[in-house]
Order: C-alpha cells, then structure tokens, then sequence
C-alpha cells in the first residue's frame, strides 16, 4: 500500500511520521503544486494532504485512490461531489487544536493589553536604567477582571476561551451568526450590543456567507475606542482595509491576528505597513501549531488509516 503525503512540510519537519510505514511505502513531498499532483498521485492508495486541492485536475490519474486524510478541520480544498462520484473517501480532524489556539489567544491579548512591546522597549533602550522610581505609568493597562469579554463563534475553541476568560474574571458574552439557539451559560447579545459593550473581541467561526467580511468600517466604527480586537478564526472574516483605518485613526484600542485573508502574507495586506506593536501583532498562523497539537493532530490520522484499513469505518 503506498500512503503518499502531498506536503509534508506544512506540519514541520520536527514530527517523526516513521509509524505510518506500518501500513506500508511512505512517501513524502515537502510541498506539492496543482499542476504536480496528477503525477505524484498516480500510484496512492492513500493521500495525506493539507492545503493541495482535491479534485478532477488533481486526481484523475489517481486510479487506485481509496481514502484522503486532510491534516486539518476544513475541507474547502476537498471537491466532495468528485470524491463521492468515484467512491473516494475522506476524513477530516476536528478539535485537535482547542487547547493550542486558547493559548495563543491570550498570548496576543496580553502582549497587547499590557503594553509588553512598549515596555520591554523601555527596559531595554536603557531608560529604565537609574530612573527616579521603581515603577512606570506611562503607558498603563487595566485588569481583564470585571470587563466585557464578546466571543463570535462559541463552538470548542471559543467555550475553552469563554471559560479561561471567566477564571479572570471577565464578563463573557456572545453573538451567533448561525441563528441557532442553544442553551449556553453565557448571555447571547444581538451583533450591535457585542460591538458596542465587549473591552475585548475574539473571533473564532468558521468562514461562512454569514461571517465574510462581518468584521467591516460600519462593525469597527460601533466598537470601543480602547476595544481589543482577536481574530483567531479564518482571515476574511475581518475587512483588512477597514482594520487599517481603524487602527490608524485609533477607532479602536489594537489588533492580535493569527490569520489573514491570504496566507502567506501578500506584499499588498494593508497592515503590513503598520509597525506599531503597541497596536497590532500579527502572528503567521500558528495558533494550531503547539508541538503537542500536531502530535496529537497526525496521532488521529494514523487511527483514521488504522480504521478505515480494518475495515471499522
């Protein structure tokens, strides 16, 4: 059985996949374009893959294909309706990365909420070097304790943010671009209250009809001037031109992004331009990225092979 991974770079080079030659010939591209995959596919039994599309172009030639394991949650790239016609099968992982993407959201709200660019300057610039006084108030923060913490996307990722977010203390409120009701213990708002109210604002939906573009000028212009904005769901969620303007004419406190709307960055992205830390940090899509994530990420597509090989799925 040949079990090909089409880019095996995009879970790092620091993930041994040695087991996966229990189930036969591994073998293994770093990265693979549209145009190489008719070629790299032809023999696959099965495919691993990331971010190569999954369709007629590409695997055409792929006459023994049985199975595709998509090292991530969406399956954009996958093109379902070809699959189904030539009885391919695939499988998806969902809730690998909950713990890893929490984390990181409060790595970039604190790295903005307290100001630790502007200080960790002043220290070392030397100016912190024989002050008159132990402590400095020029750029001060708050406690998260008592503010209002608005989460849009309330799924495993944004539950394990509500619950973090309320062991400080914070007043945690939702708004859901689905519609769908369900019994939560935390307050749902309509989109105009969590603009208007929440001190802090994170993102983590899914990129839908609903939700492109749902962080634009109009939704900016309703948040809090001091507000924090986190996107930790998909890039075009958030108007990237808008947030540029936002921030310049400071309609908003800053910005932590872990996404963008094209990844890698594109030499256009209007942020690129902004070099205040103190107002944005933009991280290259990392918060599914902690090595015990993508342990635990190619753990589960070794049980999916291991499944779907026995027969059990």
């Amino acid at each position: 059985m040949n079990i090909i991974f089409l880019d095996r770079k995009t879970i790092g080079d620091d993930i041994d996949l040695k087991k996966f030659e229990t189930f036969g010939r591994l073998i293994t591209f770093d990265f693979t374009y549209p145009d190489e995959a008719p070629d790299r596919v032809k023999d696959a039994d099965i495919l691993i893959v990331n971010k190569v599309p999954m369709n007629e172009q590409t695997l055409g030639s792929a006459d023994h294909l049985k199975l595709i394991c998509v090292t991530a949650t969406g399956i954009n790239n996958l093109d379902l309706d070809y699959l189904g016609k030539r009885g391919i099968a695939w499988r998806n992982v969902a809730g690998y990365s909950t713990e890893s993407v929490a984390q990181l959201t409060f790595s970039l709200l604190f790295y903005l909420w307290e100001h630790m660019a502007y200080y960790d300057r002043y220290v070392k610039s030397g100016e912190y070097v024989g002050d008159r006084t132990f402590s400095h108030f020029e750029n001060t923060f708050r406690e998260i304790n008592g503010k209002n913490w608005g989460i849009i996307g309330l799924g495993a990722i944004g539950h394990r943010v509500a619950q973090i977010a309320s062991t400080f203390g914070a007043h945690v409120q939702y708004f859901s671009t689905s519609g769908i009701k369900r019994p939560e213990p935390y307050p749902e708002v309509d989109f105009d209250t969590l603009l208007s109210t929440s001190d802090i604002l994170s993102l983590h939906c899914p990129l839908t009809a609903a939700t492109e573009g749902l962080i634009n000028a109009d939704a900016l212009g309703k948040m809090k001037e001091d507000a924090i904005l986190l996107n930790l769901s998909r890039g075009p969620v958030v108007d990237e031109a808008a947030l540029d303007l936002a921030l310049e004419q400071h309609h908003i406190g800053g910005a932590g992004l872990d996404v963008l709307s094209a990844e890698p960055m594109t030499p256009d992205n209007p942020l690129l331009r902004i070099k205040d830390s103190d107002r944005l940090i933009i991280t290259p899509h990392i918060g599914w990225a902690g090595v015990e994530t993508r342990l635990r990420l190619m753990d589960t597509i070794y049980a999916q092979i291991e499944d779907f090989i026995k027969g059990n799925v």
